[in-house]
């Protein structure tokens, strides 16, 4: 799980727009990098897998 996938980009890109998204948030990840955005990170993904959300993983 990353920062794009806790943002609901997941799995297959349907779209240009989507996978731009995509990418910008993998790139903001890069740049803003620490281990607080991480832990955010793990927190979020458990948060999405409990309230049931369709792709969670």
């Amino acid at each position: 799980s990353g920062l794009a996938q806790v943002n609901g980009y997941r799995g297959e890109t349907q779209t240009v727009e989507a996978m731009a998204q995509r990418v910008d948030l993998d790139i903001e990840y890069m740049q803003k990098w620490s281990l607080w955005l991480d832990i955010k990170i793990i927190f979020r993904t458990a948060y999405n897998i409990v309230k049931g959300e369709e792709n969670a993983y």
